[in-house]
């Protein structure tokens, strides 16, 4: 489960958990409301117990062994590693023996390890 949705449903089962007593019990409540609210109650707990014991990230590795050379110019972008967003999913980058990366002219970069964006 990626750290988004596990955040999302911890923040929807406290919320579910929290509006139990303030919804359904706070009008003077007949046996049916109070069945719903334990229903609500109990459904809200074990969500949010079921995602605090989800493993954070996808799980996916990312892992590069062994890299060649990349040549950039003109403003292009080099890279002879592991590039991606810091919070799209989760798990581990390996990197071994980084190659080499040129990069020349406006606005080019050049990685040889790991970025995140």
């Amino acid at each position: 489960m990626s750290r988004v949705w596990k955040a999302t449903v911890i923040v929807l089962a406290v919320l579910g958990t929290a509006s139990t007593p303030l919804i359904w019990l706070l009008n003077s409540p007949d046996a049916g409301q109070l069945v719903g609210a334990t229903v609500q109650g109990a459904v809200s707990i074990a969500a949010l117990v079921w995602a605090v014991f989800q493993p954070s990230g996808n799980g996916t590795d990312d892992s590069v062994v062994r890299s060649g050379p990349v040549d950039v110019g003109d403003g292009g972008a080099g890279n002879t590693g592991i590039w991606r967003r810091r919070w799209w999913g989760g798990g581990r980058a390996r990197l071994e023996d980084s190659g080499s990366v040129t990069s020349t002219g406006k606005g080019s970069e050049g990685n040889t390890g790991i970025r995140y964006r």
